[in-house]
């Protein structure tokens, strides 16, 4: 998509004025929404004809969750930015939709321009947490693995990686910046996920994260809506 095309966006939620609130929000900063859907099962058929750059969806919707719908659309393999926009901010719910293939989790409280800027962030392919959540997310995941995890040092080339994945940089993006190939990078997020026993990118960061080795990304803070 070039610079000047705006983002096109499917709307999933199963409230209608909760919709119409964030599509006017959507429309006056220049980001298109192409359909609307009022449950999973119409999210999935809307996400696969229009083929937008984001889709924004609720958790708790009939027929599919969000969560589900998130599911659904990576294993077609679609190339679809997945933004969940939800008021539920409880553990089970944030890991889930992580491991489902979300790319970012903003709350319905935050500000209108955090959540505008969190759909330009996944249509970039980067990742994003709203603020409010990752202590959560971090408790939720150390306390999986115990206040004190053993773990083989990480290189300082693996450190570089790992900063430049929690920054939410693709494959691509962080072997662009650190000039090395993507299989490359691939091999260090590899072995980092073996040092650190973590199942993914997610993990991996707050893992470190407590262990001192880095620190998280935190978006910038904005005032709730």
């Amino acid at each position: 998509m070039s610079n000047h095309e705006p983002i096109r966006v499917v709307l999933a939620d199963d409230h209608q004025v909760v919709r119409h609130g964030i599509r006017q929000l959507l429309i006056e900063s220049g980001i298109e929404v192409v359909a609307e859907a009022q449950d999973g099962e119409e999210a999935i058929r809307l996400i696969e004809k229009h083929q937008p750059d984001v889709a924004v969806l609720d958790i708790r919707m009939p027929y599919y969750s969000g969560i589900e719908v998130a599911r659904r659309i990576r294993g077609k393999n679609l190339a679809i930015g997945l933004l969940i926009l939800t008021a539920f901010d409880d553990e089970p719910f944030i890991l889930t939709a992580l491991e489902a293939g979300a790319n970012g989790f903003v709350l319905k409280t935050a500000g209108m321009e955090e959540i505008v800027e969190a759909i330009r962030a996944v249509n970039e392919g980067k990742s994003v947490l709203d603020p409010i959540i990752v202590p959560k997310l971090m408790h939720a995941i150390v306390a999986s693995h115990g206040p004190k995890l053993p773990y083989e040092p990480l290189t300082d080339r693996e450190l570089e990686v790992l900063l430049e994945a929690a920054h939410g940089l693709t494959n691509k993006a962080i072997g662009v910046k650190l000039e090395i190939s993507d299989r490359t990078v691939q091999g260090h997020l590899r072995r980092i996920f073996e040092k650190l026993n973590a199942a993914n990118r997610t993990e991996a960061v707050v893992i470190a994260s407590e262990l001192g080795l880095l620190e998280i990304p935190m978006p910038h803070e904005t005032t709730s809506g």
